[in-house]
């Protein structure tokens, strides 16, 4: 799970400042304040992982395989300014404590075990990363494991070298290298693993936080009156929501019951079936019944509404447990009432099967919803981190949204979600001129 993020000179973000991250975090805020590219920097940190490319620093996207696609480091910098430096932060907890044994420098770079161990149980990352005769490098990333620090610097003609804390100069006791070698290193892989295998537990940790990492866009496909499935089993249910049915009929059948009774529970449908439509056949249909009186239909032939939160639901279910879920408007084509219930299942998940969900979402009904719960003593204040995007000049602003146990915001922007007020004193103003002139009219 991640706990804490930081994001600076990306997109519209001059600094996001630090990012307190809970089991369920969400953003609100208007559109084009900066919310989503937070969420889309995260995702580029997980292809960037999964990317076969050693030497790309951050996989901005543009091809098949990418979640998202955001062009060039000239279209993520701040401003455009391309002698800015991307640089973020984060921390998160690790699925398995890292235990390092470790050695000391002397002056004159001989060695001596030096009788300590040190047991991780968080990963702590940073990394700075710019253009340099218009290629984009690492100028310097740095792992922070309890009280010490181990990285890499830039010193030129892309040669680095490493850095630890002052106190001691600490590396894993069977490194075999001597202190001239680490004053003098190649580039780092990606922006985040030392180009010698030594230290490989601390980028496995960061790739597998990232790797537990799912993402499901705000577009989704369209239902279709028959799926094809031939029995693979994938990852997830795609950016789009395209693999959802297969996904589906890849689960137990506990599973497909349980995204059944949610969407009865959401209000949406009061039966959901997943079945093949002749014996030997590869090809599957969705069909519902909207009311138990009502004619079974196949998905296509009902409101839209289904189609589009059926990926969340199954995506919800669908990944291991503790895995992190990305959702982009999970709210969207949905009727307020439903919005409303789709929170009962974010925190469903986020208590049963343990996920972190971060999410951002146009939804007033989402959060009320929220906010309930608190007063209900669902969830607490600790397990939820809502926050407000706005755009001041050309810079996003972040502003955490302060729940007490009682689901009070104290620090409610104005006009958050339109000016609701306003527009009923100016629709009853204009009724009372209306009916006081002699035409009728204002």
């Amino acid at each position: 799970m991640i706990n804490q993020f930081r994001l600076q000179n990306f997109k519209s973000w001059r600094d996001t400042g630090e990012i307190r991250f809970a089991p369920l975090t969400a953003f609100f805020g208007a559109n084009s304040s900066g919310k989503t590219a937070i969420l889309q920097f995260l995702v580029v940190l997980k292809q960037t992982v999964e990317s076969s490319d050693r030497n790309r620093v951050l996989h901005l996207g543009g091809d098949k395989n990418s979640y998202v696609d955001l062009g060039t480091f000239y279209d993520v910098v701040h401003k455009h300014e391309m002698l800015r430096k991307v640089e973020f932060s984060i921390q998160g907890d690790l699925e398995k404590p890292l235990t390092f044994d470790f050695v000391q420098f002397e002056d004159n770079g001989d060695s001596y075990p030096f009788n300590a161990q040190q047991t991780v149980y968080y990963l702590s990352f940073n990394a700075v990363i710019e253009v340099n005769k218009q290629v984009v490098q690492v100028d310097k990333f740095q792992y922070n494991p309890n009280n010490f620090s181990i990285g890499m610097e830039y010193i030129t003609n892309r040669k680095y070298h490493f850095v630890s804390n002052a106190e001691i100069t600490a590396i894993l006791v069977d490194m075999n290298m001597n202190q001239e070698e680490l004053e003098n290193l190649s580039a780092p892989i990606k922006c985040y693993e030392f180009p010698f295998p030594h230290l490989y537990q601390f980028s496995s940790a960061f790739e597998s936080l990232f790797r537990d990492m799912y993402y499901l866009g705000p577009l989704r496909d369209y239902p279709k009156r028959l799926y094809v499935w031939s029995g693979e089993k994938p990852q997830d249910v795609g950016t789009r929501g395209e693999w959802t049915v297969a996904a589906l009929l890849a689960s137990p059948v506990e599973m497909q019951q349980q995204v059944a009774a949610w969407l009865k529970k959401l209000g949406l449908v009061y039966e959901f079936n997943l079945r093949v439509i002749a014996e030997g056949r590869r090809e599957y249909e969705v069909m519902v019944k909207l009311t138990p009186e009502s004619t079974e239909v196949p998905l296509t032939d009902v409101g839209f509404g289904v189609s589009q939160i059926l990926p969340v639901l199954v995506l919800c279910y669908y990944v291991p447990e503790q895995s992190i879920v990305i959702l982009e408007q999970p709210e969207i084509h949905l009727h307020p009432a439903i919005q409303a219930n789709l929170a009962d299942l974010l925190l469903e998940v986020i208590k049963t099967r343990r996920l972190q969900i971060i999410l951002e979402s146009h939804s007033e009904h989402l959060l009320r919803r929220l906010q309930r719960r608190l007063a209900e003593e669902v969830v607490t204040p600790e397990e939820i981190a809502l926050y407000f995007t706005s755009l001041k000049g050309s810079e996003s602003q972040l502003e955490p949204l302060t729940l007490d146990e009682y689901g009070n915001i104290h620090n409610w922007p104005e006009n958050f979600f339109g000016d609701e007020f306003g527009d009923l004193a100016a629709m009853t103003e204009a009724a009372i001129m209306r009916q006081t002139s002699p035409n009728g009219n204002p």
